[in-house]
């Protein structure tokens, strides 16, 4: 009964012929940790709970609050005051229950970002401030690990993949860290909900797209204006 369960749920990618019954246990054997379970994470966490990512690592500290509904989907008024990364886990488990989904509640720190990032083939950025991403990014460096970046900000975002088989990584890009007082952020100047759907959607495909070994984003970053959906891409 699971393997004609797992032909009828997969069946619409497996029939891609890059993808294939291969290309599905390379799926199902990969190990994926998102880091930030909100605006960004949940659709990132949708979507490779649902293709079929076999072991999903879940990370966040933070409870829910009734200001992250509009863009956070994984969660209702219901959840308000729980760890996002409980209830995440729970809700990929009823979305895919032939994945297995582990939630972290711990925040990301220089003690504990080896241990933890170590244990996955994959780390997917959803944070949401410039400490984090740069301990994810210095972290993959050091263990030479892929990472999945996106940032998002009132209506434009941007992705790239660091740190991918010899690829440059954030530094890189960005040398040093900005100044957290000198940068905008979204609890100050907003995000419409859309948004972090459309950026992590493009994180989750990159995600998938590294697991099947299909060309992904080199030493590239894609900045994306949706008021007037201006693309642009830029290599660095």
């Amino acid at each position: 009964m699971g393997i004609i369960q797992e032909f009828l749920r997969y069946n619409r990618q497996t029939i891609l012929p890059e993808i294939g019954d291969e290309g599905q246990e390379k799926l199902k054997k990969a190990r994926v940790l998102v880091i930030g379970a909100g605006g960004l994470g949940c659709p990132i966490l949708q979507y490779i709970a649902t293709a079929g990512v076999g072991f999903i690592g879940i990370m966040d500290f933070d409870t829910i609050e009734i200001h992250n509904l509009h863009r956070q989907i994984l969660y209702t008024e219901n959840e308000i005051g729980q760890y996002k990364a409980v209830v995440a886990k729970e809700v990929v488990s009823k979305l895919n229950p032939l994945i297995k989904a582990e939630a972290i509640q711990e925040k990301l720190t220089t003690e504990n970002a080896s241990q933890i990032i170590q244990q996955y083939d994959i780390v997917v950025d959803g944070s949401d401030n410039f400490s984090t991403r740069y301990l994810i990014n210095d972290t993959c460096v050091k263990l030479k690990k892929t990472l999945v970046y996106g940032s998002i900000l009132k209506f434009e975002g941007q992705a790239a993949v660091f740190n991918h088989k010899g690829s440059k990584n954030l530094r890189d890009l960005f040398p040093e860290m900005p100044d957290p007082k000198e940068v905008p952020n979204c609890n100050l100047n907003g995000v419409l909900g859309t948004l972090p759907g459309i950026i992590g959607n493009m994180m989750a495909h990159e995600t998938l797209k590294l697991i099947l070994e299909l060309p992904t984003l080199k030493n590239e970053l894609i900045i994306i204006n949706t008021l007037n959906w201006n693309f642009t891409k830029l290599n660095f």
